[in-house]
């Protein structure tokens, strides 16, 4: 390979070879003395060694000067390439340099765009007035936070399309503070944008629809209830009051949970007071004692916070007890035992629903409380799932501990009222 040292090296040998023989001849026809020769030889050896500094210096800089413009094309066309629009502005906000998919992108490929500011290329190309003035301000908003800034930023192009873009803006400054450049980098994010706003609608219909599935999975409840004391009452042949009582409450929660369905498109909030717990859940073991008679499911209460007080819903607390019970009965179609403690933990109080049956695996219990996910064959995994929300709106916590063969304890604790409201 012929590199610029091969090329010194030859120049220097020939230019001596060159001197020498040329002082040698006119010597020869001068008949001048030795002396004389050296020091020519040697005039001439200093001019050709300065020479070749020269050449070497000068070879240099032109190997230097076509790397340069080998990196300035590399870097030109890469930036070209790029489906991004690039632009570097100067520390005045005028334009030095912007890539093909910008100069398309606002219709600059006529325009002398050098040196000019956003303002300036507004009064040139009127129709992107009012987002150059835009793009102007926000440079300025970088500047002040010296710092990388990230916003989106939306405009109709001139074929009519409204695009949006992810744009990163990125302030260059001198050592001694003062501005220096700024860097901008803007990617078309306008079919992410649709393709999330269509997920989203995706995401609402699939709540609707789940939300739907879960009222009428909690009005199966309550008909159960009322289907199962109505037959009592008609074996028994005599109206029970209590059994009344109950069928007229279950009704109202179904009536409440219709009025849910029908309001779904504008959500209210739930009544919020306060209530004892105690309240709740004799309600429900009353409710759930047929079934737990028909289940040969034993259930024992120990209640050590009889006076404890929560804010919130008191049907809806009702919901979550009924849920977790029911699992628990259903769990143990063999019979067992059901366990119900109640105790007050400092500014809480502590439910432990206890049961006898075939508990959960591991595996499966990571994903309780997941929609859809449940462990029954005609389940639809949505009990536990609004159990849970019910439980964090009411600033509290729900806990499963399970193990296969021995059974499944579930924890519940809600903060006590304490005499003002909780939001």
């Amino acid at each position: 390979m012929f590199t610029k040292q091969k090329a010194v090296v030859i120049y220097l040998i020939f230019s001596i070879v060159w001197i020498i023989v040329t002082d040698l001849f006119m010597q020869l026809l001068r008949f001048d003395h030795s002396m004389q020769m050296i020091v020519n030889i040697g005039k001439g050896g200093l001019f050709v060694v300065l020479s070749a500094v020269f050449l070497h210096q000068m070879i240099k800089k032109a190997e230097q000067l076509k790397k340069t413009v080998e990196e300035e094309q590399q870097l030109s066309t890469l930036i070209n390439s790029m489906p991004d629009f690039v632009c570097f502005k100067d520390s005045k906000g005028r334009w030095l340099r912007v890539n093909d998919f910008g100069r398309k992108l606002y219709n600059l490929e006529n325009v002398d765009y050098l040196g000019k500011t956003d303002l300036d290329l507004g009064e040139m190309v009127p129709f992107f007035k009012e987002t150059f003035r835009y793009c102007a301000q926000t440079d300025e908003e970088t500047w002040k936070k010296g710092m990388m800034t990230r916003t989106e930023e939306s405009f109709m192009t001139t074929n009519g399309e409204f695009k949006t873009f992810d744009v990163i803006k990125v302030p260059l400054f001198h050592e001694n503070g003062e501005r220096k450049g700024l860097l901008t980098i803007g990617r078309d994010i306008t079919q992410q944008k649709l393709a999330e706003t269509l997920l989203l609608k995706k995401e609402k219909l699939s709540v609707v629809g789940e939300l739907a599935a879960g009222i009428a999975h909690e009005i199966r409840n309550p008909l159960t209830s009322i289907k199962g004391f109505m037959q009592m009452m008609k074996e028994a042949k005599k109206t029970n009051e209590w059994y009344i009582e109950i069928v007229l409450n279950e009704l109202e929660r179904i009536d409440q949970i219709v009025s849910e369905l029908l309001v779904l498109a504008k959500p209210q909030s739930h009544c919020y007071k306060p209530f004892l717990l105690s309240d709740a859940t004799g309600y429900v073991i009353h409710l759930i004692s047929h079934e737990a008679v028909l289940n040969n499911v034993d259930i024992s209460i120990e209640n050590t916070a009889p006076h404890a007080q929560i804010h919130g819903d008191k049907n809806q607390m009702i919901q979550v007890l009924i849920n977790i019970v029911k699992n628990a009965i259903e769990a143990m179609s063999q019979g067992g035992r059901l366990r119900l403690h109640i105790q007050e933990e400092g500014e809480n109080v502590h439910v432990t629903i206890a049961d006898t049956g075939v508990g959960i695996a591991k595996d499966r219990l990571k994903k309780i409380g997941e929609p859809f996910f449940t462990l029954k064959e005609k389940g639809m995994g949505l009990g536990l799932t609004i159990s849970m929300k019910i439980v964090q709106e009411h600033k509290g916590t729900l806990r499963i501990e399970s193990e296969l063969g021995k059974g499944t304890t579930v924890h519940l604790l809600l903060p006590l009222y304490q005499g003002e409201k909780r939001g």
